[in-house]
């Protein structure tokens, strides 16, 4: 097995990086030891890369690792144009320890009519993020039900495309976004098959929980923290923690996301 970090680590997506200060201090004082960083294309040259790299140098300055995170449906389909201009740049930056990315190919419309080459297709840009990517690792967003999509093993067989991510990846973060730790349905049983396929294969993985606002249906408020107060959630994340420390492959959490938890009341 991988080694995977400590069970009590935490990560945090930031998808706002217009307030370095506050969103570094945030993740200080919610126990933060890495933060996934929205990366435009073109970094080198964006009027973003300043306040890009004060949050970078402050979170390692504060021991925070700081990886590079992007992704859009659409990247499947042109996997040149991710390594060529946001790839490249954002390695050449030196701001990051890790790249991160967050295809959700599932969101494109080739997913209902041709499912398989969709699939082919994001595996080939992640072979291409990792070829490309030096000695940096490549870590991958998946949902919790990518065990029951099919896909190609190397040799030609049949495998899940959790599986075949994590074969591809140093790791991976699933999306298993529910406010209630255990019981059917909860975060640890919709995350049992990933945890399970990280342990067979030596990847760590670490399970997503999200704290913003997604809607007002039942089925949009069990994916949610909003409306919580933190010390309500970290009640059920101390169970996910404890459930899930019984994998060799957990990774510890990650909260979704920086603005979502920042809004929280105590």
């Amino acid at each position: 097995m991988t080694a995977s970090a400590p069970t009590d680590t935490r990560a945090m997506w930031v998808w706002d990086t217009s307030t370095p200060t506050a969103t570094v201090d945030l993740a200080v004082s919610a126990g933060i030891d890495q933060l996934f960083v929205a990366v435009p294309p073109n970094l080198t040259t964006s009027s973003q890369l300043p306040a890009i790299r004060t949050l970078a140098d402050r979170a390692k300055a504060a021991g925070i690792r700081v990886d590079a995170l992007g992704g859009d449906p659409g990247w499947v389909d042109n996997p040149t144009w991710v390594v060529t201009y946001w790839l490249k740049p954002a390695k050449s930056s030196g701001l990051f320890a890790g790249i991160h990315v967050d295809v959700e190919p599932y969101s494109t419309p080739a997913w209902t009519s041709n499912q398989p080459t969709v699939v082919s297709n994001y595996l080939t840009l992640l072979d291409k993020l990792k070829a490309n990517a030096g000695t940096s690792p490549v870590e991958a967003d998946i949902p919790f039900w990518f065990d029951t999509i099919p896909a190609k093993a190397a040799g030609g067989g049949t495998s899940s495309l959790d599986r075949e991510i994590m074969k591809r990846t140093a790791g991976v973060t699933v999306m298993a976004y529910r406010n209630t730790a255990t019981g059917p349905d909860g975060t640890l049983d919709i995350s049992a098959a990933a945890l399970t396929a990280g342990a067979a294969l030596g990847k760590p993985v670490r399970l997503g929980q999200e704290t913003t606002y997604l809607g007002d249906t039942a089925a949009e408020r069990k994916q949610t923290f909003y409306g919580w107060t933190r010390t309500d959630m970290e009640t059920q994340l101390m169970q996910v923690n404890a459930g899930a420390a019984a994998y060799p492959s957990y990774a510890g959490l990650a909260i979704h996301s920086a603005a979502g938890y920042a809004a929280m009341v105590p």
